[in-house]
């Protein structure tokens, strides 16, 4: 059966009152409601971070659909909603963030919401970062400069949107792992879990480099992964896409040159194989870290970006629940233009149709002809459809479906955009998907969203 889920974050359940948020929740049908193990509330711009988040800047066209503290946009800063074990972490390079004021005033508001939602039968999870320590919410954390990603060069890339760890850090692990279980102490009713970017999130050209951080030469090493052949190749692509390129290049490409090329080249479909095992050995040691009872999910990048993020869905779904499979569509043509800028910095000589064509190959954000500007591609304004394709969006789930086997796959929706771009959109994830839709996420759904569900 078919089934609806919608995040909720916890400024949410603050404003507008936790029976309040289920009951609405509820009348719509929705049977799973996740949110987060933190509490927030009102700062400014030199102590605190945007809500909505700004997306390395080309996010900050976005505006809330629902009021927090009167406002539409504003600067905010979190706290743990618990108090946490600090025997737990003891001896481990990162530590949660230590509960104050905020937590003590605000804190008991998951509690609350857990009871209220398991108390109208909807299933109540949490979502956490699986590599941002402290990992309570994408924004607000992440690694020391020993446990960032790097590029083959070694570089740490100067442009991220994802401040995640790499997969490969044991020190990254060893905290994933034990939040997991003071999350666990500290809620044992929650039915499941949901990790967040449990991958490398490809976000500009340099996140599909990644990852060659000394602690993955190690990992390597144990996987039977020849990393120095790994490093050369990928180098050597890089190098390519920063100086080599030409129209030669983009002329003759298709899906199957692509396919040729990791054949001809097995350092780079080995360089590929080994962030999917990274993805993949993480999955293992959490669904050993949590009971049977209690669902384990990821929040995951769809085909084809899956194959540059280290998500392999038939090796993920053998520890996974379910997976949620992200159709953030307002990403999409941001994440194209950031590829697109750097490509043509790095090689100005090439022709700008021919590399909107590539680029619209490799991406499939689209359903063709794409377009052959690359002003064309921007982050979406809050009142403007996303400019992707119908049949792209299926593709993508239907293809995480088949990769996954029988481990659920569903449409997760993102809720931002105008309210008829959200209703196509959502009734393309129920389409592409056999079990159902999550919603991201409920600032971003006025109640004529709320009753589209």
């Amino acid at each position: 059966m078919s089934k609806t889920g919608v995040t909720v974050m916890p400024e949410y359940f603050q404003n507008e009152g936790v029976e309040s948020v289920v009951e609405r929740l509820q009348a719509a049908k929705v049977d799973m409601i996740a949110t987060s193990p933190y509490v927030m509330e009102p700062s400014n711009e030199k102590e605190g971070g945007r809500e909505p988040p700004v997306d390395a800047g080309a996010g900050s066209v976005r505006l809330l659909d629902r009021m927090l503290w009167g406002k539409r946009e504003l600067f905010v800063k979190t706290a743990p909603s618990f108090e946490p074990e600090k025997k737990i972490y003891s001896g481990l390079r990162y530590q949660p963030a230590a509960a104050n004021g905020l937590t003590f005033r605000e804190g008991g508001v998951i509690k609350q919401f857990l009871r209220a939602a398991q108390s109208k039968h909807i299933q109540a999870y949490l979502q956490v970062q699986a590599a941002i320590p402290p990992g309570y919410r994408v924004q607000f954390g992440g690694p020391v400069d020993d446990d960032k990603p790097r590029l083959p060069d070694g570089r740490v890339p100067a442009r991220r949107l994802a401040n995640n760890g790499s997969l490969a850090s044991p020190h990254i692990l060893d905290y994933t792992l034990a939040l997991t279980r003071d999350l666990i102490r500290a809620y044992p009713e929650i039915d499941g879990i949901r990790f967040d970017w449990p991958e490398y999130p490809p976000y500009f050209l340099d996140d599909v480099f990644l990852d060659f951080n000394p602690h993955c030469g190690l990992a390597a090493q144990r996987l039977g992964f020849d990393f120095g052949r790994m490093q050369k190749a990928a180098l050597e692509l890089y190098q390519l896409f920063h100086g080599g390129l030409t129209n030669k290049h983009l002329e003759r490409f298709d899906q199957k040159d692509l396919l040729a090329g990791l054949v001809d080249h097995p350092g780079l479909l080995d360089w590929l194989r080994f962030k999917g095992a990274l993805v993949t050995e993480l999955a293992l040691r959490l669904r050993e870290a949590i009971p049977g009872r209690i669902a384990l999910t990821f929040g995951v990048f769809p085909p084809p970006f899956s194959t540059i993020s280290g998500m392999q869905y038939s090796a993920l779904a053998k520890y996974a629940t379910a997976l949620h499979v992200k159709l953030y569509t307002m990403h999409w043509p941001v994440i194209f233009r950031f590829y697109a800028d750097q490509i043509q910095k790095e090689n100005p000589g090439l022709d700008e149709t021919l590399l909107c064509r590539f680029l619209g190959q490799l991406l499939d954000i689209q359903d063709p002809p794409h377009a052959s500007k690359i002003a064309d591609y921007r982050y979406p304004e809050p009142d403007e459809a996303h400019p992707v394709g119908r049949d792209a969006q299926i593709r993508k789930i239907r293809d995480a479906q088949r990769l996954a086997g029988q481990t659920p796959v569903y449409a997760f929706v993102h809720g931002y955009g105008p309210v008829n771009d959200f209703k196509n959109r959502l009734a393309i994830g129920r389409q592409a998907s056999a079990h159902g839709v999550w919603i991201n996420r409920y600032g971003y759904l006025r109640n004529e969203k709320i009753a589209l569900l």
